[in-house]
């Protein structure tokens, strides 16, 4: 799989401000599936609740050092990282220590852009050291969802097709053009990929269709179905492409990173040089 052809990585909030959705499982799962295609990924947990880190071996009540640490200024992306089971994906693991930065962030000077700052070596040493950057983000527009998008290229968004995700939708979105308006200007969308999705039903047809007519060109051909194997794979600590890769979760996750490269390759010949 062809990947990225540019200076630093492409770096991607997933993010949803409803809870439910499937935003943690689809952060785990396309960052190991990205590094299953040899793109080396690097996994940032911005969400307090920790589940991004424990779905890859790093419970938080056993994480010394990370997000945490690296938005306070106590070092850098390398100091904090650790190495999982795929030897191209690595995590900044959120600690115990996370769930009062919300709080601990509100007095601090240009508190919006303390994740930007903390990885700008990553984004303009052209090192190549990843290709990509992946945020979990809290499902709420706080602090650290606010860092995430301002530090984005893109946002990826997972959804249900239910009504109520719809409506949470069009926060979303909403919240994503303040963003791009204000601080961040060159922040996209990458896509909407529908998760637990029952193709079986009338209403998961129908909001799909709805979604798709208003946002023409951003919804994932793939969509993640309901899995037991998917749902599994987190008490083990593993991504589901370690836990049961034959699993029609974990084959959805690679077609899913396959059609994120073959996008991000369709617009590098689109864009002149």
């Amino acid at each position: 799989m062809p990947a990225p052809n540019h200076k630093g990585p492409r770096i991607l909030a997933v993010t949803n401000q409803k809870g439910g959705e499937g935003k943690t499982t689809t952060a785990v799962n396309l960052a190991a599936s990205l590094a299953a295609a040899e793109h080396r990924v690097l996994l940032v947990d911005l969400d307090p609740q920790g589940n991004a880190s424990s779905s890859v071996g790093y419970p938080r009540l056993d994480v010394r050092h990370g997000t945490y640490d690296l938005l306070l200024g106590e070092g850098s992306v390398t100091d904090f990282m650790e190495a999982t089971e795929l030897p191209t994906l690595f995590v900044l693991a959120a600690s115990a220590d996370l769930t009062g930065a919300e709080i601990e962030l509100v007095g601090i000077e240009d508190r919006e852009m303390l994740l930007t700052r903390a990885l700008d070596d990553l984004r303009n040493s052209g090192a190549g050291e990843f290709d990509f950057v992946i945020f979990d983000c809290p499902p709420s527009l706080g602090l650290l969802t606010l860092n995430a998008l301002v530090a984005a290229d893109a946002v990826l968004i997972p959804m249900q097709a239910k009504y109520f995700s719809l409506e949470g939708l069009g926060s979303l979105i909403g919240t994503i053009d303040r963003i791009r308006n204000g601080l961040n200007p060159k922040l996209e969308i990458d896509g909407i990929v529908f998760c637990m999705f029952d193709r079986r039903t009338n209403l998961a047809q129908q909001v799909a269709q709805e979604v798709e007519d208003h946002f023409p060109g951003l919804v994932y051909k793939q969509t993640i179905p309901q899995n037991i194997r998917l749902s599994e794979s987190p008490s083990f600590g593993k991504p589901a492409i370690l836990y049961d890769i034959e699993s029609k979760g974990a084959q959805a996750y690679l077609q899913l990173a396959r059609e994120l490269l073959a996008r991000m390759d369709s617009r590098l010949t689109e864009t002149p040089a």
